[in-house]
């Protein structure tokens, strides 16, 4: 099989991720919750899990990194911790579910989403025209999951600071594809996967909270810490990590970070371009398709959405499935908003997303298959 749906998860992992993670299923303890060895050592797993995330992200205080199930948890906890009824929220329409419905299923908030252009961008000039005295947060996604396209999210961060506003970077598909320095952009809340840029298992994610936020509680338990008290400490990241931590899965997933940092950020975005690039000089040349997004490269991470002209996305993507072997995502990938500003409300795409273990010959094979898909009638 053909794997092109790394947007969802990259299948792919380093070998450490995959030792790391059977090691700590054999010999895993609960950490953070008893004085014996064992538990010793799966809290020292957890604090180098925390440890590689905040070199990857430049997070002073591993601290201030909350460990959650997924991206959805984080921006979750960010969204609904820091948000009160009369508050203004500002996000674009190239968001995903993950903080559109957490917005929504709040009362007493006014949310303006910012429609971006044909191409998935938001000019940060009109984020800026939108706030108002009782807006409270920006919510940006960093990469859209649909097209691919890249928000200017250092200026938009300047724009917040500036007007005393929160600032909170959806990063479920820039981690470990394109640098994030918290600090440098002026993030405020950072919400992120574990299983998808930063090769690390399903079932991992994080929060990071700036210095001097508090966040009000969205899950309330054992801690390992302050037992004798009815609330949770107030202390983080104890306040927002109650129950049992995933650590074999945390294990596994500092392995994953281990691998972007030692083959570099950039690198490995400029391997994704070339990806792109390659699939762009043949799908432009193809009547029958269209390409939707960025036209440069360089403007987006390893995403690209396109159709076959007549044929529905969804038959499209079991034809790659059923007849070449190539997994795809069809639909709207849970941000219909996206859809809606690109213009395929109707059709959705077919979604291809590569990532560092793709290979050129599975691009070329890919697109072998496009061209043929092209030429049948539905």
């Amino acid at each position: 099989m053909i794997y092109l749906d790394n947007a969802a998860t990259t299948r792919h992992k380093p070998k450490s991720v995959l030792k790391a993670v059977e090691n700590e299923l054999k010999n895993s303890a609960n950490p953070g919750r008893s004085g014996h060895n064992c538990s010793l050592k799966s809290s020292e797993r957890i604090y180098n899990a925390r440890k590689v995330l905040g070199d990857l992200f430049h997070i002073e205080n591993i601290e201030d990194i909350i460990l959650t199930p997924n991206a959805t948890y984080a921006l979750n906890f960010g969204i609904k911790g820091i948000l009160s009824e009369g508050d203004h929220v500002i996000t674009t329409s190239m968001e995903h579910n993950s903080v559109l419905r957490p917005l929504h299923a709040l009362s007493g908030i006014s949310v303006t989403r910012v429609k971006a252009d044909c191409y998935g961008f938001v000019e940060p000039a009109w984020i800026e025209a939108e706030i108002k005295p009782e807006t409270k947060l920006i919510v940006v996604n960093h990469s859209s999951n649909v097209t691919g396209s890249i928000q200017d999210i250092c200026t938009i961060g300047q724009i917040a600071k500036r007007h005393g506003i929160l600032f909170m970077v959806d990063a479920s598909q820039s981690a470990g594809v394109l640098p994030i320095d918290v600090n440098e952009f002026q993030i405020d809340l950072l919400g992120f996967p574990g299983h998808k840029g930063l090769y690390g298992p399903q079932g991992t994610g994080g929060l990071y909270i700036r210095p001097g936020l508090n966040l009000k509680t969205i899950i309330e338990g054992g801690t390992g810490s302050e037992s004798s008290l009815l609330n949770n400490p107030d202390f983080l990241p104890d306040k927002l990590e109650s129950g049992t931590l995933n650590t074999p899965g945390f294990y596994g997933l500092s392995k994953g970070v281990e691998y972007v940092l030692k083959e570099g950020v950039s690198n490995i975005l400029s391997y994704e371009h070339f990806l792109l690039d390659l699939m762009k000089e043949t799908l432009y040349n193809m009547e029958q398709v269209t390409v939707y997004g960025p036209v440069d490269s360089k403007r987006q991470t390893g995403t690209l959405s396109i159709n076959l002209n007549g044929m529905d996305s969804g038959v499209a993507a079991n034809i790659l499935n059923d007849d070449y072997h190539i997994a795809v995502r069809s639909g709207f990938h849970c941000a219909y908003p996206a859809h809606e500003t690109i213009g395929t409300e109707k059709t959705g795409t077919v979604r291809v997303s590569v990532s560092a273990f793709t290979k050129e010959k599975e691009v070329k094979k890919f697109l072998e298959a496009i061209h043929k898909m092209s030429k049948t009638k539905i």
